[in-house]
């Protein structure tokens, strides 16, 4: 398992290293070429998983999962939670920490393909902030996706849910799509360890628009929780 996990870990900064310089030319292009470019990548990541640690992606309640104009709170555990799913969502946006656009390259690039920047030190201003880019984002069918914990949490572990869901879900008037994982017992969050099986995503029925904060906050953090340790078997 290990030199399997160690052979993934070289192709894939490999792999993530040939695509950054290969897309450089698509900073002429569209917007929508570097999210195809993000997807190709992310079918890339999927295809090694399989191969080199024989990990399996699967994709649930795709019968909830958005295709248009939506806001979409998922589980996090680890940094694939992000960019696996550019393979399947149309046209994403993601809800991201500042600290991420200093990496080389990758911020070029996030910042090309429009995803919301975040200052989690930046209080009241940086909600507001939020709001206002959250909304220019969705003028097109965009599928807004934020991490309401604001951080990677271990399997089986719950972080605070942060303001920043509730102030979204209250501006922008549009039912919540939460999303369950298990992402991390195969991808942990920190070493390269990779363990064989299926990293779900799986998405479930929308929270409708309207609720009180305190009830929407409840409801999406019990649904988010109990399917997320549902997949874990708790």
């Amino acid at each position: 398992m290990m030199l399997r996990s160690l052979i993934f870990v070289a192709l894939f900064y490999a792999w993530s290293a040939l695509l950054a310089i290969g897309m450089l030319p698509l900073f002429l292009c569209p917007r929508r070429w570097t999210l195809a470019a993000f997807g190709f990548w992310s079918r890339g990541v999927i295809l090694m998983l399989r191969m080199f640690c024989g990990i399996r992606v699967e994709v649930r309640g795709r019968q909830w999962m958005p295709t248009g104009r939506a806001l979409v709170a998922a589980k996090h555990q680890c940094m694939f939670d992000v960019f696996g799913q550019f393979a399947w969502l149309p046209d994403s946006s993601f809800v991201m920490r500042k600290e991420l656009m200093r990496i080389p390259l990758f911020g070029w690039y996030a910042t090309k393909a429009r995803m919301v920047v975040v200052d989690r030190e930046g209080g009241a201003q940086a909600l507001r902030n939020l709001v206002r880019d959250a909304t220019d984002r969705l003028t097109e069918d965009r599928q807004l996706v934020i991490f309401p914990e604001g951080t990677r949490v271990e399997p089986g572990k719950t972080g605070r849910y942060q303001p920043g869901i509730a102030g979204l879900y209250r501006e922008l008037g549009l039912p919540v799509h939460p999303m369950a994982t298990n992402s991390g017992v195969h991808w942990p969050a920190h070493g390269f360890v990779r363990k064989p099986g299926t990293i779900v995503f799986e998405y479930l029925e929308p929270i409708p628009a309207g609720l009180t904060r305190a009830e929407f906050m409840r409801r999406l953090e019990t649904r988010i929780e109990t399917a997320s340790n549902a997949l874990l078997g708790l």
